[in-house]
C-alpha cells in the first residue's frame, strides 16, 4: 500500500465520520489489513480514530446528549474493553460477516420505517451500549454498530453525531491501552502509515463538520442508514471473498 492511497482514504473516512458518526474504522481497517493483517490493522487504526474523534468532539461538544452518553456510553466503553481483550482470539472473518449483517438489517429497518417503532430507554439502552461496544472492540469497527444502535434514540443530527463522538472517545480510552500493550512493537514498525492515516483523518474531520451543518434534519437519518447499508454490505462481501 502506498502512503498516498492511505492518505486519500483517511481524508474520506474522517469526513464521512464527521457527518454520520462513524466510518474511520470501517473504511481504514480493511484497507490497512491488506498490508499488515487484520489484528495489527485494528490496533493501528485505533490511533487515528482516537485523534479524529477527539477533534470532532471538541467541535461538537455543546450538542452532546448527556442522558444518552451516560446510559449508553458507559456500557459501550465496558463492552469495548471486553471486545479488545478478546479480539486476538476471535475469528475476525466470522465476526465481520455477523457484524455486516447486523448493519444491513438496521439500515433496511430505518429506510423501511420499521426502526421508527423502536426506541431505546432504561435497561435496553445499557444492553445496546454493551453489545455495540463489544462488537467494536472485537472487529475494530465500533462506530458503525454504535451509530446503528443510536438510531434507536430520538436525537437530532448534531446531537446524534456529537453523542456518538463522545461515546467513541470513552470507548477509545478503554480499548487503546489493550491494543498498545498487545501490539506495541508492531505498531512502531508501521508508524509512518499510522502518521499518514492520522493526518488524513484530521483533515477530513475538519471538512466533514462543516458539511454536517448543511444536511436537512429530514434526510439525515436516511443518510446514516445508507452509509450503514454500504458498510455492512462491504464487510460481508470482504469477509466472504
Amino acid at each position: 500500500m502506498t502512503a498516498a492511497i492511505l492518505a486519500l482514504a483517511a481524508v474520506v473516512a474522517g469526513a464521512v465520520a464527521a457527518v454520520v458518526g462513524f466510518g474511520i474504522g470501517g473504511l481504514l481497517t480493511p484497507l490497512l489489513a491488506l498490508s499488515v493483517g487484520t489484528q495489527l490493522a485494528v490496533a493501528a487504526i485505533s490511533i487515528p480514530h482516537a485523534a479524529a474523534t477527539a477533534l470532532r468532539f471538541w467541535r461538537l461538544r455543546r450538542s452532546v446528549n448527556r442522558r444518552v452518553l451516560v446510559s449508553f456510553g458507559v456500557t459501550s466503553a465496558a463492552g469495548g474493553l471486553a471486545g479488545a481483550l478478546l479480539h486476538s482470539r476471535a475469528s475476525n472473518r466470522a465476526l465481520a460477516v455477523v457484524f455486516g449483517l447486523i448493519l444491513v438489517f438496521v439500515a433496511l429497518s430505518e429506510l423501511s420505517g420499521l426502526a421508527r417503532r423502536m426506541r431505546f430507554s432504561g435497561p435496553v439502552a445499557w444492553i445496546a451500549g454493551a453489545v455495540s461496544g463489544a462488537f467494536g472492540g472485537l472487529v475494530g469497527n465500533q462506530g458503525g454498530i454504535r451509530s446503528a444502535a443510536l438510531l434507536g434514540f430520538d436525537l437530532d443530527r448534531q446531537a446524534f453525531v456529537a453523542t456518538a463522538t463522545a461515546i467513541g472517545l470513552v470507548v477509545d480510552a478503554a480499548r487503546m491501552p489493550v491494543y498498545l500493550a498487545a501490539e506495541g512493537r508492531e505498531l512502531l514498525r508501521i508508524w509512518p502509515l499510522i502518521l499518514v492515516a492520522t493526518a488524513g483523518t484530521l483533515a477530513g474531520t475538519l471538512a466533514g463538520v462543516r458539511v454536517l451543518g448543511g444536511i436537512p434534519e429530514t434526510v439525515f437519518r436516511r443518510v446514516v442508514a445508507v452509509m450503514l447499508l454500504v458498510l455492512g454490505t462491504w464487510m460481508v462481501y470482504g469477509a466472504a471473498a
